[in-house]
């Protein structure tokens, strides 16, 4: 792929550093987003619009354009359109890696005339992060500068629990915090509305327990996928169903939480061989529920489910089958191999 002829802005920014550069009012004219973490590449992406453009122009020219929807002469002839005198425009460009090369490197060049009052956002979803050895990575790294949201580390999601419970004058139980640490496992999406609805659920001046997590965030992630594996363990069906129903339900997609299955089963594989689970899960209460259901399995249940996880992901990704006929057949795999 061709450079285009000038470059633009180069480098890489982490989170921290670019949230601090946009507070300060320090914009570049071109951002390539991607990341395993969906939710803070969305916030981010807001927070650029809320800072650049006066609060008139927010609703008008705060422009989002996905690239699997729109042709590439499309968005060549919105991106050739400069703002007008005294304005200021924010575009943001998703799934940018969609088009082909050629594409790619046309649309670059409708970039290269400097404009103090518009930003561009190229972003990438998690599911088609590249690979920063790719040539479209280091096509991109040259005329914009890439910032990576990863997920967040655990001492950031301790410091955001605590922070934000106190602000709304709650605390939270020393268990019931490993729990929820390990609940998110680094989602910050996650995190926020797993945080919003304790809030609402405790009373001020209360104490946030595990039961409170048991009864207000159940549907979600780590507990949940604790809880789906018991069900699995008992061989019934009827409720496995019903629980990954009631996951998908609340946001996971088919192929997060095929992750989770395997992030889990493979814990539950290296506790059971006296070995840290991956992840953020190595929490003193997190490690004995997975020593107590490891029990149920033997070594060799746990490959061959590894193993079978491994090729559902595999499937999900070539989208040979569709996503609810991959879950399904995974499904009666996992519970034939116990």
């Amino acid at each position: 792929m061709t450079l285009p002829p000038a470059v633009l802005f180069l480098g890489m920014a982490s989170p921290r550093q670019f949230f601090e550069d946009i507070t300060k009012g320090r914009f570049k004219q071109v951002y390539y987003f991607y990341g395993s973490e969906d939710y803070r590449r969305s916030e981010a992406e807001k927070f650029v619009a809320d800072h650049f453009l006066p609060d008139l122009q927010r609703s008008i020219n705060y422009l989002k354009i996905d690239s699997k929807k729109t042709s590439a002469a499309e968005l060549a002839a919105a991106l050739s359109n400069l703002p007008m005198l005294g304005e200021r425009q924010v575009y943001v460009v998703g799934n940018f890696e969609s088009y082909k090369p050629k594409d790619q490197e046309q649309l670059l060049k409708y970039i290269k005339p400097k404009d103090p009052n518009r930003v561009i956002i190229l972003s990438t979803p998690s599911a088609k992060t590249p690979k920063k050895t790719s040539q479209f990575f280091k096509t991109i790294s040259e005329i914009a500068e890439t910032v990576e949201f990863g997920k967040m580390k655990p001492e950031d999601v301790h410091s955001t629990i605590v922070t934000r419970l106190a602000k709304n004058k709650l605390s939270i139980d020393a268990d019931a915090r490993e729990l929820l640490i390990g609940l998110v496992d680094g989602d910050r999406g996650g995190l926020e509305s797993e945080l919003n609805k304790l809030i609402d659920f405790k009373s001020e001046g209360g104490s946030i327990t595990i039961d409170d997590i048991q009864k207000v965030c159940a549907g979600y992630q780590v507990f949940s996928i604790f809880e789906l594996g018991d069900v699995i363990v008992a061989g019934n069906a009827p409720k496995v169903f019903k629980m990954v129903q009631s996951l998908l339900g609340a946001g996971t997609n088919v192929g997060y939480l095929i992750s989770q299955l395997q992030a889990h089963f493979i814990s539950l594989f290296l506790v059971k061989n006296g070995k840290a689970p991956v992840g953020n899960r190595n929490f003193p209460f997190l490690v004995s529920k997975f020593r107590e259901q490891a029990r149920a399995f033997s070594n060799q249940q746990l490959e061959g489910i590894i193993i079978t996880l491994d090729e559902a992901m595999v499937e999900s990704r070539h989208q040979r089958f569709t996503e609810e006929l991959v879950l399904e057949t995974l499904i009666f795999k996992l519970l034939n191999r116990h």
